[in-house]
């Protein structure tokens, strides 16, 4: 059922287009990386209903949102429009609101009635829709089990005479409440609502969205635990390092291939996948005390070798240094701010959209105040200076971040190095182990 972008969309206003560019260029900075695996959808998409994971509250949308180059309008849950501030950002966007029964337990059935009839109309128009078919934002180590609404959408857009689609949207995170972590967009494959069977709406709708749950999960690594996740996720990334990938992409492709292996090694016995557990657990927990990546060690040159030479970046570092240094020194306040609001908050996974939030308020206002400080308080030309220095210096900041980041030369003993790589070729030695048994399992079979 992969079909190709046919419906024009309708075209975005102004403000909107303005408001997706300038959040395109946010989500940049918030990002040390966004990577994108599959086909995003034309700027002539239209009638598709787009369905994701939920992960990181109102990052997720923006992340897909400003990753497409149509107009999307995002479905948000209504009590966002009770936040001050947010109403407006939300109208801008084009966001539709839906009343969850666990905001309004006394909701009537018939209460999205209404929103149901707008979004069908827009569907058959040429318009697109987003929504988190698992109903709120999580920290499962799994997708949630996705609700009816996406299909039920599609289902309105054709009776109302659309050629509707639909197209899941997976999204990863290295690490999601952290600034300048990496995130990855996968877009799957386009799917035609009218080529769902079913005997009955009801039917096609049920069969529709569990082919969402199926794209949903051919995209996302996944375990049954949090500890089966992290394990999959920690042995996904000496592999990729072994192959010398360090892009997230790469650790997604290799982790949806460990997770099959592991659900397979399961059914063999449960002592394979602990002896896998140990060995990488004990070597991960090394790497943790040190604070060293897996990618730092992961070659047999590269502990020893990455002290004696010019790490990548080394010209960026010496360069944008004085200007970093100013950057670390006028921007510490506003730094810590977004993060310390952030640890009041009771939902876990509102992290990063309070820190994002919290970040545009307070550094505009910062950059502005100490703009205004030096042009009033400093003469020509030493106000220019100081002026463009307070704009450049924490961009400059975070581009030394990355150079540094990119590469950090291997601090540890020789002795350290030597138990970490003994530690690492334990877990890789199970982990061939593993595979070894999984292949006779397979060839058996």
């Amino acid at each position: 059922m992969h079909v190709a972008d046919e419906v024009h969309g309708e075209p975005a206003s102004g403000a909107k287009r303005a408001l997706v560019s300038t959040f395109r260029s946010v989500m940049r900075l918030y990002f040390r990386r966004v990577e994108r695996v599959g086909h995003a959808p034309h700027a002539h998409t239209g009638g598709r209903v787009f369905v994701s994971n939920h992960y990181n509250a109102l990052i997720d949308p923006i992340l897909v949102i400003t990753d497409a180059a149509c107009d999307i309008s995002p479905i948000a849950k209504s009590t966002l429009w009770n936040i001050p501030g947010l109403k407006w950002l939300l109208d801008l966007a084009g966001a539709v609101p839906i009343i969850r029964r666990s905001d309004a337990p006394e909701k009537d059935a018939g209460a999205n009635a209404a929103v149901f009839a707008r979004i069908a109309a827009h569907l058959a128009r040429g318009g697109n829709i987003l929504i988190f078919p698992e109903g709120t934002s999580h920290s499962e180590p799994h997708l949630a089990p996705l609700r009816t609404g996406a299909a039920r959408m599609l289902a309105a857009g054709e009776a109302a005479g659309g050629a509707t689609t639909f197209q899941a949207v997976g999204l990863e995170f290295d690490a999601r409440d952290d600034f300048r972590s990496r995130c990855l967009v996968l877009w799957g494959p386009v799917r035609r609502f009218a080529e769902v069977a079913g005997a009955t709406e009801d039917e096609r709708v049920r069969a529709a969205t569990a082919i969402m749950d199926a794209d949903l999960r051919e995209l996302l690594v996944e375990g049954e635990t949090h500890e089966e996740r992290r394990l999959i996720a920690r042995v996904a990334e000496m592999l990729a390092s072994d192959a010398g990938d360090a892009s997230l992409s790469g650790w997604n492709t290799i982790g949806r291939q460990v997770e099959l292996a592991a659900s397979t090694l399961r059914g063999l016995g449960a002592e394979t996948v602990m002896a896998v557990s140990v060995r990488v657990d004990a070597y991960f927990a090394q790497l943790e005390r040190l604070g060293l990546r897996d990618a730092q060690v992961a070659a047999p040159s590269s502990a020893p070798a990455a002290a004696a030479s010019p790490p990548r970046g080394l010209v960026a570092k010496v360069l944008l240094a004085p200007l970093a240094a100013s950057g670390f020194a006028l921007y510490a306040i506003p730094y810590f701010i977004p993060r310390l609001v952030a640890k009041r908050t009771r939902d876990a996974d509102a992290v990063s959209t309070i820190k994002l939030g919290v970040a545009l308020v307070v550094y505009p206002v910062w950059m502005a105040g100490l703009v205004g400080a030096s042009l009033t308080l400093l003469p020509p030309p030493v106000s220019y200076i100081a002026a463009a220095v307070a704009v450049a210096s924490p961009f400059a900041a975070l581009r030394w971040l990355d150079a540094w980041w990119e590469r950090t030369p291997v601090a540890p003993t020789g002795g350290e190095l030597a138990a970490l790589a003994r530690l690492r070729i334990a877990a890789r030695t199970a982990i061939d182990a593993a595979r070894a048994r999984l292949a006779d399992a397979t060839v058996l079979s």
